[in-house]
């Protein structure tokens, strides 16, 4: 593991093969950690990729430069950690990809600095809040996927996840990805993560901005302002589609073409939420396929 300063944060990244490889950066989602990519990187790295692994803010070794800093959770901030690691690490157009918040921060990279990437690989799609129309709500069924976040809203959230943090989180785990028996090594393995000083903080912060129910880190507004306008996303996309996740079903057919207008290739796979570590090799094809466009 290696650490480097990029924009507020001193990120801790694990770095797989050549670095004078093919560049691919990696991004976990909550509540996940590196580990979800231990069976991608090494494959990748023996095709000659450099692959960097990143903890995001708030998970891990991963800290903030100044005590100061808001510790936001919000989608801009994902993005600009990526875009920033990218060239703190002087990655020459890396393919990314990522899901759930690394997804996110991906896609963001992607649609706003679309020079310093060559290719995307996001699970689910596009992984980009429209938060000014957060409000408006979704059938039934699939608000109450959501309890999570609607719990984290309020105080009584706040405190639970930090005294259960690791109950919480496997809770999730179980939830998300009905049809994956993970071991409690697997598991406990991640959970460390999770004992960051910043985690409940940066956690908490996400689901609360990602509903407007408060503010962002004002550092961040003009490109929130960017992303409230839904850009679409040009450079050569993957698109992995979880079969059983248990947030909710697959977006329907067609829709990623809405966002997507080089996508490459759109593929259903057998797998939860954590697709990266349930199937690492629809993964890791993804991320080949790409680097062969």
């Amino acid at each position: 593991m290696a650490v480097v300063r990029a924009g507020v944060l001193d990120v801790a990244y694990e770095r797989y093969g050549d670095p004078q490889g093919w560049p691919v950066v990696l991004l976990h989602g909550f509540p996940y950690d590196p580990r979800c990519y231990d069976e991608v990187a090494g494959p990748l790295a023996e095709a000659g990729a450099d692959v960097v692994v990143p903890y995001l803010r708030g998970y891990g070794p991963t800290r903030f430069a100044d005590a100061e800093t808001m510790r936001s959770g919000q989608q801009a901030a994902l993005a600009h950690d990526l875009h920033e690691l990218i060239d703190a690490l002087g990655l020459h157009r890396p393919v990314v990809g990522g899901f759930d918040w690394g997804g996110r921060a991906a896609c963001l990279v992607a649609a706003l600095w679309p020079d310093s990437v060559s290719g995307l690989v996001t699970v689910d799609g596009y992984n980009v809040q429209d938060i000014p129309h957060a409000s408006t709500p979704a059938p039934p069924e699939r608000e109450s996927a959501y309890w999570y976040q609607y719990y984290l809203h309020g105080e009584r959230g706040l405190r639970g996840l930090r005294q259960y943090r690791a109950e919480f989180t496997r809770l999730l785990w179980r939830q998300w990805s009905p049809r994956w028996s993970f071991t409690d090594e697997q598991f406990t393995a991640t959970a460390a993560s999770f004992d960051n000083p910043d985690f409940v903080d940066v956690v908490v912060h996400s689901y609360r901005h990602r509903y407007a129910l408060v503010a962002g880190d004002p550092a961040y507004e003009a490109t929130e302002e960017r992303i409230a306008q839904q850009p679409v996303i040009a450079v050569p996309t993957v698109v992995l589609d979880s079969a059983h996740d248990g947030l909710g079903p697959p977006p329907a057919p067609g829709e990623h073409e809405d966002h997507f207008t080089r996508l490459v290739a759109h593929r259903l796979v057998d797998a939860g939420h954590d697709l990266p570590q349930e199937n690492p090799t629809a993964f890791i094809e993804a991320v080949l396929l790409l680097h062969r466009v």
